[in-house]
């Protein structure tokens, strides 16, 4: 039987290294020629006003995405310096109001009837009801600026652009 597998082997052998090979045949393409004519001047005047159409289109274009990449850059700068002014004054307000609490509790604590921590109380909260009245206008007040700097290049640029329309 060990004689069968081996020769099996060798029949396989044989078999696999004698397979056809197949050949893609080879063609030559056809070389055409364009015949060379007179383009009309009509033609060729088209043409050339449509090129220059195009490149008038595109400067026109590139100076409109230039000007509203500008635009953009502005109003980020504008907004984000607004931002930052915005979140100080907050910080600020904070602070005011954090030490209005802890100057509250330290006299508190220096009370000696009942009586007198109601009056300071009521004094406190009386102070600290107008301190942040003033505080939440300030800081309404400085929000409007920041929108209105920030919006108001964006809104006068879209005028223009449909005034450049109409």
């Amino acid at each position: 039987m060990a004689d069968t597998s081996a020769t099996k082997v060798k029949a396989k052998a044989v078999s696999t290294s004698e397979m056809p090979k197949f050949e893609i045949p080879r063609f030559d393409l056809p070389k055409f020629e364009v015949p060379k004519m007179e383009v009309p001047a009509a033609f060729r005047e088209f043409a050339e006003k449509s090129v220059t159409q195009a490149k008038d289109n595109w400067e026109k274009m590139k100076a409109a995405s230039e000007e509203a990449s500008d635009l953009i850059e502005g109003s980020y700068a504008t907004a984000s310096k607004g931002a930052a002014d915005y979140g100080l004054k907050w910080i600020d307000a904070a602070r005011a109001n954090t030490n209005a609490a802890f100057d509250f509790a330290a006299q508190l604590m220096t009370v000696k009837s009942p009586s007198e921590a109601v009056e300071l109380s009521t004094t406190h909260l009386s102070k600290q009801f107008e301190t942040l009245s003033a505080q939440a206008k300030e800081l309404s007040a400085l929000a409007q600026k920041v929108t209105t700097e920030t919006v108001e290049p964006i809104k006068e640029s879209v005028t223009s652009a449909f005034k450049k329309l109409a």
